[in-house]
């Protein structure tokens, strides 16, 4: 714990804060010589601003360099202090505690999660692709026999089937690969408005031929964010929506800004969802019609919105329909100027 003055001046501090920050005259230079994250590199502003506002701030999993030279993780928390008879901000106090075991506990049990996890999926893989590589190798000993009978005609037949196989495993692979990717590339910033529009856009023809209107609801205070895979996302909700509605229907896609988190929601009128809903997101788990789908689509997004640190989940509407809503936060957006919002 290190107890400051309005002018960041260092008054108090006890003996376990000297193991996390060096000793320095003023609390923003303990800071500024312990983290080691860019974006907290202005700690006397960041910490200014918590006086100013006279609101407690979290700083949570900041990368230190701890007086014996280890590199820890830290918690930090600063709350301003008031003059009861006045109410003037006389200063603050910043209290830190070390995460890093935590921290490296709970990134164990993730990867240890995910093994099993990777264990499943890889069972369901063999299953998967052993059914279309069974009717290729058929198909490919029906072509030979009437090829050596000479009806061209038939080996033709066979040879295309084979073919339909052969672009199925290449579908589930394709996707697969997708799900396997555990960290975002190098891209540009845009809006989530712009992503969703442009999702809508690009599926619109499908949906005009499935007969479904579609409905934007935009919420004008959306943030940047790195585009990434989220296009992605935006598409396969939209055209499980439209498969969902064969006979037509209604889908509203809707954006909203929360005080901690962006929202994006599809809702539309169509056969609803099993009742257990959070099945849908297992890898191969698919409601549509054999051939219509590897069942890999909501799995692969899910895994691209929870890279932002965010949730994707689903569930039936009370009339009927189903609703898959993505919520991201604002920490994993950025302002217009590129850092966390």
């Amino acid at each position: 714990m290190i107890v400051f003055d309005k002018e960041l001046r260092v008054v108090l501090r006890n003996q376990a804060s000297a193991s996390l920050l060096p000793s320095e005259p003023r609390v923003a230079e303990a800071l500024q010589k312990a983290t080691l994250e860019a974006h907290y590199e202005n700690w006397a502003a960041a910490l200014g601003k918590v006086l100013q506002t006279g609101q407690s701030t979290p700083f949570r999993n900041v990368n230190c360099r701890a007086s014996d030279g280890r590199e820890l993780l830290v918690d930090m928390t600063c709350t301003p202090l008031n003059d009861d008879a006045s109410g003037d901000v006389l200063g603050g106090v910043l209290v830190l505690e070390d995460v890093t075991q935590q921290a490296t506990m709970e990134q164990r049990l993730a990867v240890s999660e995910r093994l099993a996890a990777v264990g499943k999926l890889a069972a369901r893989v063999a299953h998967e692709l052993n059914n279309p590589l069974d009717g290729i190798l058929r198909y490919i000993n029906m072509a030979v026999r009437v090829t050596e009978a000479g009806d061209d005609e038939r080996a033709i037949r066979y040879m295309t089937e084979a073919r339909k196989g052969l672009m199925r495993m290449t579908q589930i692979i394709r996707e697969l690969l997708e799900f396997s990717r555990s960290s975002h590339g190098a891209f540009e910033q845009t809006t989530i408005n712009q992503l969703v529009e442009e999702a809508v856009q690009a599926m619109s023809g499908e949906a005009t031929q499935g007969g479904v209107t579609m409905v934007l609801s935009l919420d004008a205070q959306m943030p940047a964010i790195r585009a990434g895979d989220l296009f992605q996302v935006f598409c396969n909700l939209i055209k499980n929506a439209v498969d969902a509605m064969p006979s037509g229907g209604t889908l509203t896609v809707a954006t909203k800004l929360t005080d901690r988190c962006v929202v994006v929601r599809f809702e539309d009128t169509g056969v609803g969802l099993p009742e257990d809903a959070d099945r849908v997101f297992e890898p191969f788990f698919t409601t549509k019609a054999s051939g219509k789908g590897t069942g890999l689509g909501l799995a692969v997004s899910r895994d691209i919105i929870e890279r932002y640190n965010g949730q994707l989940t689903a569930e039936s509407r009370p009339g009927g329909g189903a609703a898959f809503e993505a919520r991201i936060p604002l920490s994993s957006c950025a302002t217009s100027e590129g850092r966390a919002f």
